[in-house]
């Protein structure tokens, strides 16, 4: 009992994306969302699979009927590696992006929280000094995240994880990491295949479980 007492009098915070919408379409009201933060120029971060079954379909006319000038990055891929982050940055910057949309699985949304820092105006740090906790020293875009898988969580985490040699990935933990907004539509996870909703249902508990075993 002393123990657990001790344990819950020790300091400790939590913080989170700093907003939330939930529901059944609300990924089609992206341009509505967007429009909040005042952001124009997107650059939406998402993968060839999520183009080619349809899912960015919905979001991507509600943009279109705003008149919203946005481009897509789709080169996303599982574990992404750096080479991917710096090619996603230089076509936000080459397209004088205002925000970043990262719209699929995690590796789409680490990607999309890493662009909203190097693209951001002024930004001078390089990916290589903000690998760590609490090294990041530029502002960034306004960024949104949209999952369409139901396991990751990297909506509501300030951290993003990066492939940078064979074997070895690198994360990046900072609370500017943290979106403005997740939206979560379940509409989107609904015509997952059967072996992705598997696989990104079975992944939080050993996620769970790692962070209360691992130092």
């Amino acid at each position: 009992r002393s123990c657990a007492l001790s344990r819950m009098s020790s300091p400790w915070g939590f913080t989170a994306t700093r907003a939330l919408t939930a529901g059944l379409g609300s990924a089609s009201r992206l341009a509505e969302h967007l429009s909040g933060l005042g952001v124009q120029r997107p650059l939406i971060v998402t993968d060839r699979g999520v183009l080619a079954a349809g899912i960015l379909d919905g979001a991507a006319e509600s943009l279109r009927r705003s008149q919203v000038a946005f481009e897509v990055y789709d080169e996303t891929v599982a574990d992404p590696p750096a080479d991917q982050v710096h090619a996603a940055a230089g076509q936000a910057r080459a397209m004088r992006a205002d925000g970043v949309v990262g719209f699929g699985g995690g590796s789409s949304m680490d990607i999309a929280k890493l662009v909203a820092l190097l693209a951001s105006p002024g930004c001078t740090q390089p990916l290589d000094d903000m690998f760590g906790v609490g090294n990041v020293r530029a502002a960034r875009l306004p960024l949104v995240q949209v999952p369409t898988t139901a396991g990751t969580g990297s909506e509501v985490t300030p951290i993003a994880i990066i492939t940078t040699a064979p074997g070895t990935k690198q994360g990046v933990v900072s609370p500017q990491l943290l979106p403005d907004l997740a939206v979560l539509d379940g509409e989107l996870t609904a015509s997952l295949p059967p072996h992705v909703a598997a696989a990104t249902g079975v992944c939080p508990p050993p996620a769970r479980a790692e962070s209360r075993t691992c130092p």
